[in-house]
């Protein structure tokens, strides 16, 4: 099962999808807005977002997370039934579109359409790296590590690229979000005591590597 972030101004909504998604299985988490959804987005498999918010609009969020290479599935709930707006959605970056009002049961079916198609897991594994994202427990070896909130959330963002170079700007908007410290110190601070528990040598590593003058990525593993 998932876990699913429902991004929409009206209680209504998250209190019924709440109940049926939690039926199905999953954890929900909630924003009532676009600006706390992103602060929200790293701890989501599954994004659920309302087009029409107060401040950062639901386009605005989605146009965002693409940029930042985010790929989670994404289902955009709107009052829009014109096939152009459908198109720019999906044009946008959405998975799925649902019209308002609609069936909580078509919702979750959509859900899991999604979850299937994204392949996600209970489980990752790297190498010798094994992570439960749901209840944010990693392995090394076996090993149980204890990673803080900021060290978990930044080791998913490199379990979700495998190979790809993530900079300093971008992991401090992906981790920290719109309420992150503008010093790229506090990305090496932190990647230092991940690679700490994970045993990491930075010197020789076998999981995050650094790239000069560029940031970090996660090695492949064979």
């Amino acid at each position: 099962m998932a876990r699913i972030l429902i991004m929409d101004d009206d209680p209504n909504i998250h209190h019924i999808l709440s109940a049926y998604l939690v039926r199905d299985g999953h954890t929900v988490l909630q924003a009532m807005d676009g600006t706390i959804g992103l602060q929200l987005e790293g701890e989501a498999d599954v994004l659920i977002i309302d087009w029409m918010m107060p401040g950062v609009s639901g386009v605005q969020v989605i146009e965002h997370l693409r940029t930042q290479g985010c790929v989670k599935p994404v289902l955009l709930l709107t009052a829009r039934s014109d096939e152009g707006d459908k198109l720019q959605g999906l044009d946008l970056g959405a998975d799925d579109y649902v019209v308002k009002p609609f069936s909580p049961r078509e919702v979750t079916a959509r859900i899991r359409a999604l979850i299937r198609r994204a392949g996600i897991k209970d489980e990752i594994t790297c190498g010798t790296l094994t992570v439960k994202p749901q209840s944010h427990q990693v392995w090394v070896e076996g090993r149980e590590v204890s990673l803080s909130k900021l060290e978990f959330d930044l080791l998913l963002a490199f379990l979700s690229t495998p190979g790809m170079v993530w900079s300093r700007e971008r992991l401090l908007s992906r981790v920290w979000g719109s309420d992150f410290p503008e010093m790229d110190r506090v990305v090496d601070v932190h990647v230092k005591n991940l690679r700490r528990k994970l045993q990491d040598d930075p010197e020789n590593p076998t999981f995050i590597e650094t790239v000069r003058g560029v940031g970090y990525r996660l090695r492949e593993q064979e």
